[in-house]
């Protein structure tokens, strides 16, 4: 293969996917729909909601990729892991299509799975936990670049009558939206940054354990995500505390609960 061929090759590697330049254009509608009152306000929220989302969920594993490119695994391109298609993903299921469930019938953003990272190509603890971190980044930044305009009150021109879809409310359904999805960013960088086996809080910590430790912990790696969906799930008591420090934090850029709540209610246009 010739050098051209070679750089040829690495650029389309990296060439972004037609798929993720679609979710771009949906989320871009749908936040002009809602934001001018076009259409239904319920059905453009929840466009908007699912496909930030998996905008999201797209740049989340691409972080991932590309940390672990710079660090030593030259195959991530090959992957297609640097396209933004989540179809190329080492698990769609996991990394994709349970999200976006999640989401909609949980009402949290719970973390996907993780790309294929070949981690023997890659030096140096600090590498290896850059690269768990680097997506749990992306949410953070995500729900930052939500939250800030939120709460500092840039969205709320567009709405007149102080209703939004029969409520008697001075949030606008785009407010309302940008604040759903910030709690989506928000939920999920904190899960996923829990020390559970699965999650990359644990491959933050994992490099700096004993070859013992990490051997004892493996096989539970692949029911981690699973055991916290079902105590968000299952237990009131730690559903409440949790969804307690997210509005604290949500709080910190000055965005009230309620404002999320009635994101969540416009969200679920299915629900009366």
């Amino acid at each position: 293969m010739t050098f051209a061929e070679t750089q040829r090759s690495r650029s389309e590697d990296s060439r972004i996917s037609p798929v993720f330049w679609v979710l771009i254009a949906t989320l871009g509608a749908s936040a002009l729909a809602v934001w001018s009152g076009f259409g239904n306000a319920r059905l453009g929220v929840f466009l908007f909601v699912v496909s930030g989302w998996v905008v999201s969920l797209c740049l989340h594993e691409y972080a991932h990729a590309r940390t672990a490119m710079h660090g030593g695994d030259i195959t991530v391109g090959a992957k297609g892991y640097l396209t933004l298609n989540p179809l190329k993903y080492a698990n769609p299921l996991f990394s994709f299509v349970m999200p976006v469930i999640m989401v909609i019938i949980g009402g949290f953003g719970l973390p996907g799975g993780a790309v294929l990272i070949e981690r023997h190509r890659i030096q140096g603890r600090l590498k290896h936990s850059l690269i768990s971190a680097a997506g749990p980044l992306v949410n953070v930044v995500f729900a930052a670049a939500l939250l800030i305009p939120v709460g500092a009150g840039w969205l709320d021109s567009s709405s007149p009558d102080g209703y939004t879809d029969g409520v008697h409310s001075p949030v606008q359904p785009i407010t309302a939206a940008f604040a759903l999805l910030g709690l989506f960013q928000v939920s999920a960088a904190l899960l996923n940054l829990l020390p559970v086996p699965g999650l990359d809080g644990y491959g933050i910590v994992e490099p700096w354990l004993s070859l013992k430790t990490r051997r004892a912990v493996a096989p539970f790696a692949q029911y981690g995500m699973l055991a916290l969906f079902v105590v968000l799930w299952q237990s009131d008591a730690v559903n409440r505390w949790f969804f307690g420090v997210v509005h604290d934090i949500m709080g910190l850029f000055g965005v009230d609960a309620f404002d999320a709540r009635l994101g969540d209610y416009l969200f679920r246009f299915w629900q009366s």
